[in-house]
């Protein structure tokens, strides 16, 4: 059963992604969805989807787990300051 999930996403990065998958006539769900597969599947090679996953994609994968409520804005703008005191 598919399911509707809300990303919030650099524009860039969207805009790229959608470049992406429309030259290689995919949809960019269908790509997501790959690599969080991909992602969930890494020792079950049975369940991999005819989309290979490039070494670069899979080398992202940082196992770190973020905090829901992280305000990246916040840190970034903390980071500059620090930086430029």
């Amino acid at each position: 059963m598919d399911t509707k999930l809300t990303l919030k996403l650099d524009k860039f990065v969207i805009d790229k992604a959608k470049d992406y998958a429309s030259t290689h006539k995919r949809s960019l769900s269908r790509i997501i969805e790959s690599y969080l597969r991909s992602l969930i599947n890494k020792n079950d090679p049975k369940d991999s989807d005819d989309i290979e996953i490039s070494p670069f994609v899979k080398s992202i994968a940082t196992g770190i787990n973020i905090p829901a409520d992280f305000d990246y804005k916040k840190e970034y703008g903390d980071y500059l300051t620090q930086k430029y005191k």
